[in-house]
């Protein structure tokens, strides 16, 4: 006589409470001003730990970003590098802005440009930056996104177009 077939179910992940989430989210927001502090306090923090911290969480959101398409979807996108350059570029937009004051960026008198490129236009604000940072990817995400589902592209298809869509962001950026 053959034994019963038992199953077992895989428990569920553990979630953040509200309370915990709105802990990690102030622990978040003050992290910073303990870099603040004078080197002798105990609460202070050097600026490497604190741009580390910041180069890890960047990290976590691309790859939340990807078990979300990846494990709950089911695709396999390999353009998320795209989506996360454009990002990257308008900061980076706004942090060369605020280096330069009310001047040019170094790199732009260096290449000899006498006035700032129309998408440029104020990103000395960071309210716009921030914009930027994440209506340029999610507009591009959404357009992509409508013509690829629209199409019912799927499986192997969807991860060869979204590499497609990488490489054509990649040759805007750097032009022959």
């Amino acid at each position: 006589m053959s034994q019963p077939i038992t199953l077992t179910l895989a428990r569920r992940a553990p979630r953040l409470t509200g309370s915990l989430a709105i802990l990690v989210l102030v622990a978040l927001l003050v992290l910073p001003f303990f870099a603040l502090l004078p080197a002798d306090n105990p609460l202070s923090i050097s600026t490497y730990t604190l741009t580390l911290l910041g180069k890890i969480l960047c990290y976590a959101v691309v790859a939340v970003a990807l078990d979300l398409v990846w494990g709950y979807a089911g695709l396999l996108s390999l353009g998320h590098g795209l989506f996360f350059a454009l990002g990257g570029y308008a900061m980076g937009m706004y942090l060369m802005r605020q280096a330069a004051g009310d001047g040019m960026p170094a790199f732009m008198s260096f290449l000899s440009w006498t006035d700032m490129p129309w998408f440029w236009a104020g990103t000395q604000h960071f309210a716009w930056a921030l914009c930027l940072i994440i209506l340029v990817p999610g507009l591009l995400a959404l357009v992509f996104g409508f013509f690829a589902f629209r199409s019912r592209i799927k499986d192997v298809y969807f991860s060869i177009m979204t590499q497609a869509l990488t490489y054509a962001g990649m040759l805007l950026f750097f032009p022959q």
